[in-house]
């Protein structure tokens, strides 16, 4: 047997030794246990963001050779240098917000579409902004397939935000900037919050209100994300 089959044997065997044992998975108990265990025991009390995470099927957003992972306590590859957050900075992000059912929230950062099913749980319109195309018409691909209605994807800048659409009951950044872009602050409603990781190589999670036309910056935690990329720094 030549050496370029043998490899390609081994290669299908791995593929259908992974696609079966995934398919052997309880990912509804998996999905369970992560609501309880990592993101109830941490501190988070919101009823629909818990309800929210416990629906959303996690591993439906992951590479197909990375489904078995999809409910560990950790961010995952997704493609093009780019990943799924922890499922607790997913529910911690959204908890801050304090979302309302008839809210608009626009999203930078799509990503695998994620949090933007989470998002559309819990809101009436989500508008979301991913800046590398193969990455956003996945993300859109999925969401229409699994039946949202409710999400809007645009590839852009996310620097710009989305201002036709604005303003906004909330912002959620889910890639880092050195600074908080002031154009997304000028697209928040007042009385509004933005969550945005801020920094380089040491970044902060802050949330962001804006009241009485000031600005109050908040910072909650430190996180590690990937940097947030404006349009004339892609290439």
């Amino acid at each position: 047997m030549n050496r370029l089959l043998k490899y390609l044997l081994i290669f299908i065997l791995s593929v259908f030794l992974t696609n079966n044992y995934s398919q052997g998975i309880d990912f509804v108990a998996l999905r369970k246990a992560m609501v309880k265990n990592q993101i109830e025991k941490r501190g988070i009390r919101d009823k629909n963001v818990l309800k929210a995470m416990l629906k959303v099927e996690r591993h439906k957003f992951v590479p197909e050779e990375l489904k078995n992972y999809a409910y560990e306590d950790r961010p995952l590859p997704i493609g093009e240098d780019q990943t799924i957050s922890q499922p607790y900075i997913v529910a911690l992000m959204t908890e801050l917000l304090k979302l309302d059912p008839n809210d608009r929230v626009l999203e930078i950062g799509t990503g695998s579409g994620y949090q933007a099913a989470i998002l559309a749980e819990l809101v009436k319109e989500v508008y979301t902004i991913e800046i590398i195309e193969s990455l956003a018409k996945r993300a859109e691909k999925l969401l229409h397939d699994l039946g949202y209605k409710n999400i809007y994807v645009k590839i852009g800048d996310g620097y710009l935000g989305w201002p036709e659409k604005a303003p906004f009951d909330a912002i959620i950044v889910t890639c880092a900037p050195k600074e908080i872009p002031p154009l997304l602050i000028e697209q928040l409603k007042e009385g509004g919050k933005m969550v945005v990781p801020v920094g380089d190589f040491f970044q902060n999670l802050k949330l962001v209100i804006k009241k009485d036309t000031k600005i109050i910056v908040k910072d909650i935690v430190p996180v590690i994300f990937v940097p947030m990329i404006k349009k004339d720094e892609r290439n």
